[in-house]
């Protein structure tokens, strides 16, 4: 990087349960002593996203994410919209960092989420924080969307899976991306979970290329050995996740 000090944003990806890939790479950063000035996070990327910006420690970010189990943050409510809430999403936001505004983040942070009406970009950057990550989590056919000023949200995976843009917006000059759909093992779906969830991802991945093209640094961890939708994995995705980030900053910084 040049002499003085950029404007550095930091771009977290959706990817479901990989997502704590993304603690690992916050070690990294710590460790390769990058200060993250803004915060950009799409899908499980703005939940990881919304405790460090709020001044969480990597090591009890990734104690959240182990203790955290599939039924944590999903509970069976058929609706038309979908087939389940994620409102335990909120309550875990809740125990954690209490009733926050995002626009009270220590880092600046926002969230990505899509109008389902539209299919626009729709980018959360004040307001309830635990209802942005609802948002921005959303699968559509899996979670029901979620209301905000007047508009159906879904996960912003379908318009900006990796946000690096948005940290533009926001900015940012020199702009990290953390791309968790690259590599991953895809098992052969066994419930409609797992249909519902590769199908999204396929979405997604044939507009993620295009995306982090503008990225300074683009960390890819290769997550060959994981699966997206197993919750039994947490500890090695954070290994995983810090290695591959070490790696590439090294290189590139």
């Amino acid at each position: 990087m040049a002499q003085e000090r950029q404007k550095i944003g930091l771009a977290l990806g959706g990817g479901a349960v990989l997502g704590a890939a993304h603690v690992g790479v916050l070690k990294a950063l710590e460790e390769f002593e990058v200060k993250v000035d803004y915060i950009a996070g799409t899908s499980i990327g703005a939940f990881v996203g919304a405790f460090y910006a709020f001044g969480m420690h990597w090591q009890k970010i990734k104690e959240i994410a182990i203790e955290m189990n599939w039924m944590d943050i999903t509970s069976i409510r058929l609706s038309k919209y979908g087939l389940m809430s994620n409102d335990k999403m909120e309550t875990i936001l809740a125990e954690h960092l209490g009733d926050k505004r995002i626009e009270d983040a220590q880092i600046p942070i926002w969230m990505i989420a899509t109008d389902l009406e539209t299919g626009n970009k729709v980018v959360l950057k004040e307001g309830a924080l635990a209802n942005a990550v609802k948002a921005s989590t959303c699968i559509p056919g899996v979670f029901s969307p979620i209301e905000h000023d007047s508009k159906l949200l879904v996960d912003g995976g379908i318009v900006e899976n990796v946000p690096i843009e948005t940290l533009g917006e926001m900015g940012a000059n020199y702009k990290i991306g953390v791309d968790l759909n690259s590599k991953h093992r895809q098992e052969k779906p066994s419930h409609l979970l797992d249909i519902l969830t590769y199908s999204f991802q396929y979405l997604m991945q044939n507009s993620t290329l295009h995306q982090t093209s503008n990225a300074n640094i683009l960390i890819k961890p290769d997550l060959t050995a994981f699966s997206k939708t197993s919750m039994d994995q947490m500890e090695g995705l954070f290994n995983q996740g810090y290695e591959d980030a070490a790696r590439t900053l090294e290189k590139e910084l």
